[in-house]
């Protein structure tokens, strides 16, 4: 829609240059034709290069926007955000896309494929499982009965997900008024998963917000493991059951992560690290090293903690 018509909409006062808006977008990702927003100073140097088409921004750091982009001036841009989401959002069904599934590939009864699907050659879907609008199952994979997978997912070859397990469902996302309201963010992104990833039964792998949560080559994920929104999660990682990532964490390679084990979001995690079970991650650390405990700490300093207390609880 046209920016001065979703701004009329948000009830938000502008006289900048009128444009067709394709999309909300973040400041790094967003086309001059697309919006985007500004609320964290952690992203002040992003802000700086965004080519977004306009900003959503308060405004004390309107002198940071490059000259090209419009500032939309407002006390809360994440929650203008939020509510701007609404209106991009999908058609949850798509009866006009052509559906497209190989003569090789096995569909068991009570099996839902919904519009502008592609099922490659050698796939098998077992029982009732349902398959959104235009989703892509590449060669070889395996789905298991009662799996969910929503629209726009992406998952490669010779992939394997286990019973009940729901792909590309929204995140959790909500900004949140002065009087307590929630207010939805409208997950308008996909998931990605690329070839040989195996993800256990009863597990949650969220949707992005605007661009992929995306699970890389080779990636080993257990049961009831949850995976939130815009996370990332490198080639051949091991993610033990009951563990989770919070939106727009990025795992690198060979990460391990025992059961229970957990991240906070926005934060990253270096190749070849370990996370023993029920590590709490709060902040960024460096790969090729084994961490335990909540304050996370180097293993080894781990046990040597616990050989103290149990020394002086054992006087």
């Amino acid at each position: 829609m046209k920016l001065s018509q979703l701004l009329k909409t948000l009830q938000i006062s502008y006289t900048g240059k009128d444009f067709e808006v394709l999309a909300i977008n973040t400041l790094d990702d967003a086309s001059k034709q697309e919006i985007s927003f500004f609320d964290n100073k952690k992203y002040i140097d992003s802000l700086k290069s965004t080519d977004a088409g306009a900003v959503f921004i308060k405004e004390e750091f309107v002198s940071s926007l490059p000259s090209k982009v419009e500032p939309i001036i407002c006390e809360n841009p994440y929650l203008i955000m939020a509510k701007a989401t609404k209106y991009f959002s999908k058609k949850l069904i798509r009866d006009d896309l052509k559906t497209n599934i190989s003569k090789s590939s096995t569909i068991e009864k009570g099996v839902h494929i919904g519009g502008g699907s592609l099922i490659e050659d050698d796939v098998m879907i077992l029982a009732n499982a349902v398959i959104g609008d235009n989703v892509t199952i590449g060669k070889g994979s395996i789905i298991y009965p009662n799996v969910t997978i929503y629209n726009d997912t992406q998952i490669g070859k010779n992939c394997i997900i286990h019973a009940n397990t729901v792909i590309g469902s929204d995140g959790f996302g909500y900004a949140h008024t002065n009087e307590g309201e929630h207010i939805k963010i409208y997950h308008n992104g996909k998931v990605i998963l690329e070839d040989n990833v195996e993800i256990g039964a009863n597990s949650c792998i969220d949707r992005a917000v605007f661009s992929q949560t995306i699970i890389k080559e080779g990636s080993k994920i257990d049961n009831l493991v949850q995976i939130g929104h815009n996370a990332e999660v490198g080639e051949r990682c091991i993610l033990v059951s009951q563990s989770g990532l919070s939106g727009s964490t990025k795992l690198g390679r060979n990460v391990v992560m025992g059961g229970q084990a957990a991240t906070a979001g926005h934060l990253e995690i270096g190749d070849f690290a370990t996370i023993a079970a029920r590590g709490g991650v709060t902040k960024s650390i460096k790969g090729g090293e084994v961490y335990s405990g909540f304050p996370l700490m180097k293993h080894k300093d781990w046990l040597k903690l616990q050989a103290k207390i149990s020394k002086y609880f054992n006087k």
